[in-house]
């Protein structure tokens, strides 16, 4: 199984949405969306074409795909499948403008 690898974008992600589940929610919603972010990782790692391929015009992008974060389906998780490991490149909110964060739009 490919090991997981995560961007340093993608760490910060995880920080910021756990500290605003932790804050607006309660920290044990926070530590749930975590351990569920990691699970969901795991299975990119297992079956890395299982999310949907990022229709992109930019052709060095191709290869970027999105999952959601099991049980919190308004996250969604962009990776890149590559041959020794899974990059996870972003974990963002649905309700944010994700393809301006990925520079996807001009």
């Amino acid at each position: 199984m490919p090991r997981i690898s995560k961007s340093a974008a993608a760490r910060a992600d995880l920080i910021a949405h756990y500290v605003y589940l932790a804050e607006e929610a309660t920290e044990t919603l926070a530590d749930r969306f975590l351990a569920n972010a990691e699970t969901s990782f795991a299975t990119l790692a297992e079956q890395p074409k299982i999310g949907a391929p990022l229709k992109l015009s930019n052709p060095a992008l191709s290869e970027l795909r999105k999952w959601r974060v099991k049980d919190f389906d308004r996250f969604l998780i962009v990776y890149k499948p590559r041959q020794d490991d899974i990059l996870i490149v972003r974990v963002v909110h649905t309700s944010q403008d994700w393809r301006r964060l990925l520079g996807l739009v001009e």
